[in-house]
């Protein structure tokens, strides 16, 4: 076929039409679309003014300007009963331009490098603190000096995302209306140090005994080191502690260019200079330990304020009433009994706090023993074991480290639950070196435990690291509500904020193992080393004692408490014939059954939220140990002790005449009398 002599070009394609245009839709003018973003950003600042004006009407702004005073504060039980009475440690304000360059170098260096270049907000130093924290670097903060003087001055402690907008809406008004030196004084000056002590120039008086303007190097780094946590950290309670951090605030200064390595390293430790102070004690353990978090509670730093802790009156007095009905010799014993929530109910720090003001439920750090043993057995059922299974009981021959269980008790198998309940040495190790160390410390971590738990140590599984028994009984309150960390505390627990539960970092155990892990602690009372603290009511605890018995436990719960025990003593000597499942089990027996009404209890007075601040610690009539099936009490001028004999209730009333033994009944006739020897005249 011939092709024509003459090539016809294509006609041109016309243009791809705009989607809308190919569904037959017309297009949409420029002008609508702009208006359209313009709305939307309209909108949005409605939006940002609004929430600033809503943070701006609640946020103390117009108090952010003036001098903070210390308050004395006033500590209430949950009935209203006065307990504290105290007033801050303070002294004058600092000047920075008075103080030495290396004192205001350690707070910067530690706290806020980047003070005098930022606005009260340091978008760096967040992104820093949340790159370490995310990549498992040490935890960190991201909060400016700036920002923590309108967090523990003006705010509540709080944890929710509305009180942090608020902080972030204060510094910047700071900021504005004062120099950066103006704001680093108001942060020295107000800061907490630690022993009830607030201000740079308190702190320097008390530990140095020693103005601000003439601290060391080494002076002025330690008490910059208290600010991570002051409570924790005072040389006063851990010194060994406060030195290693203040090393870590020596080689920050290093890093930012204040002193060289050489100069670091030639600083050496300073010399406590504590004197005595002039001012009355609080008068309890409990109200020692809660001041310092009244001082972070709302409207902190003006003077008059009462706050209701969540003490319970008459739960202390059972506390008490417990350990002196015990028999304990002259050993210290602690006792702490707290919420599922973690709301405190009752604290004894020791036999005497007159004696002895040192708390062994929230200082002294000792050895678990075989309460340790939950976090291996709970790593064992989240590795998928039950308490049906098995595991070998006999004697540990290989490696160096060879436990004994107590009594020479042994077997060539135990299941989990005999194990947990007869707190079998060798089957717990044996459990941890098959879940790993690993799984039995994140374990631990998860419930709240913060002390130092040494990895690839086998006796780990036999509670040899040591830790405070508040720590060890929050954890407890975990498993007990089944969402943890439990975080102790003396205050109400707030009500959470519409989104706070999203941030909250609550875990819990599946409905599997919580149920298997109480199935254990309910068989170590039932049939374990725990009997001695039986209840009518179901409950769960675990008995402990440490290596050469210098620590005994109970930790358990029943009903909504949680409750610890601690028998010790404080030069960390043997126990003679005390292990946990005697004296403290007793006690914690003796304590629940008040508590849970098993037997009845005293009548406790009307509080007089007026009257004098109350000890807690005078015993009553009630108090007087009478044995379980007893009380005594006054009626009509005469002392009744009501008892039972094989069954039948017995009525036995004192007064000026003698001792009448009646059948119980509320007029009992008269069935005996005994007549007194008459008192021999001094």
């Amino acid at each position: 076929m011939e092709l024509s002599g003459h090539l016809v070009a294509d006609p041109p394609a016309p243009p791809v039409p705009d989607a809308p245009e190919l569904a037959g839709a017309p297009p949409k003018p420029r002008w609508l679309r702009w208006k359209r973003i313009k709305v939307g950003l309209a909108g949005l600042t409605c939006l940002v003014v609004a929430t600033v004006g809503y943070l701006a009407v609640t946020a103390p702004l117009s108090k952010s300007l003036q001098p903070i005073a210390p308050p004395e504060i006033t500590l209430l039980a949950a009935d209203g009963t006065p307990i504290a009475r105290n007033g801050a440690v303070t002294d004058a304000p600092v000047k920075v331009a008075s103080l030495p360059p290396h004192v205001v170098h350690a707070f910067l260096a530690i706290e806020d490098r980047r003070f005098y270049s930022h606005w009260g907000v340091d978008p760096r130093g967040i992104a820093r603190a949340a790159w370490s924290n995310v990549t498992g670097g040490s935890t960190q903060g991201g909060s400016t000096i700036t920002q923590q003087l309108a967090k523990f001055t003006f705010l509540t402690a709080e944890r929710s995302l509305t009180r942090k907008a608020r902080e972030l809406l204060i510094a910047f008004w700071l900021e504005a209306w004062l120099t950066k030196d103006e704001i680093l004084e108001r942060y020295l000056s107000n800061a907490y140090f630690g022993d009830n002590t607030y201000g740079l120039r308190a702190a320097s008086l008390h530990y140095f005994h020693r103005q601000p303007e003439k601290l060391t190097e080494g002076q002025a780094a330690l008490l910059a080191g208290l600010m991570k946590a002051p409570s924790r950290l005072a040389p006063t309670n851990n010194f060994a502690l406060s030195q290693k951090r203040m090393r870590v605030v020596l080689q920050t200064m290093v890093e930012a260019g204040y002193m060289t390595e050489r100069e670091a390293k030639a600083v050496a430790t300073p010399r406590l200079d504590v004197r005595d102070r002039s001012e009355l004690p609080t008068g309890t353990y409990f109200a020692d330990w809660a001041l310092p978090q009244a001082r972070q509670i709302e409207a902190a730093g003006y003077a008059g304020q009462t706050y209701r802790t969540t003490l319970d009156s008459r739960l202390q007095a059972a506390a008490h009433r417990a350990i002196r009905q015990a028999g304990a010799g002259k050993t210290q014993v602690a006792l702490v009994a707290m919420r599922k929530n973690g709301e405190v109910v009752a604290m004894v720090g020791g036999r005497d706090y007159s004696a002895s003001p040192f708390n062994r439920v929230t200082q002294a750090r000792r050895q678990p023993g075989s309460t340790f043993k939950l976090f291996v057995y709970l790593a064992a059922l989240k590795a998928g074991m039950t308490p049906e299974d098995t595991i070998a009981n006999t004697p540990i021959e290989a490696g160096s480290y060879r436990p004994q269980n107590a009594g020479g008790a042994y077997s060539q198998t135990i299941t989990l639950e005999d194990a947990f309940a007869r707190s079998s040495n060798v089957a717990a190790v044996r459990l941890f070196a098959k879940v790993g160390d690993e799984a039995v410390i994140d374990m631990a971590r998860r419930l709240g435990v913060t002390s130092p738990l040494p990895a690839g140590d086998p006796s780990l599984a036999l509670g040899t690291a040591s830790m405070t028994l508040l720590e060890l009984t929050s954890a407890y309150a975990g498993v007990a509500a089944n969402s943890f960390p439990v975080a102790p505390r003396a205050f109400p627990v707030p009500e959470a904020g519409w989104f706070d539960w999203l941030i909250d970092g609550k875990r819990s155990l599946s409905s599997r193992d919580h149920a298997a892990i109480e199935e254990m602690l309910r068989a170590t009372i039932n049939r374990g080393t725990g009997h001695a603290a039986m209840l009518r009511a179901p409950n769960f605890g675990k008995t402990g004692t440490s290596q050469e018995n210098r620590d005994a436990l109970f930790v358990g719960y029943s009903g909504d408490l949680v409750v610890g025990v601690w028998v010790g003593n404080d030069d960390n000597t043997p126990l003679k014939g005390i292990s946990g499942g005697t004296v403290p089990a007793r006690i914690w027996r003796d304590f629940m059954r008040d508590a849970l009404g098993e037997r009845p209890a005293p009548r406790p007075k009307a509080a007089d939220p007026d009257g004098p601040v109350q000890p807690l610690d005078v015993p009553g009539i009630g108090d007087i140990p009478v044995g379980d099936d007893s009380h005594i009490r006054i009626e009509d001028g005469q002392a009744v002790i009501s008892t039972k004999l094989e069954g039948v209730p017995l009525d036995l009333r004192i007064d000026g005449q003698g001792l009448r033994i009646g059948s119980g009944e509320p007029s009992p006739p008269p069935a005996a009398r005994i007549t007194p020897s008459p008192t021999p005249t001094p």
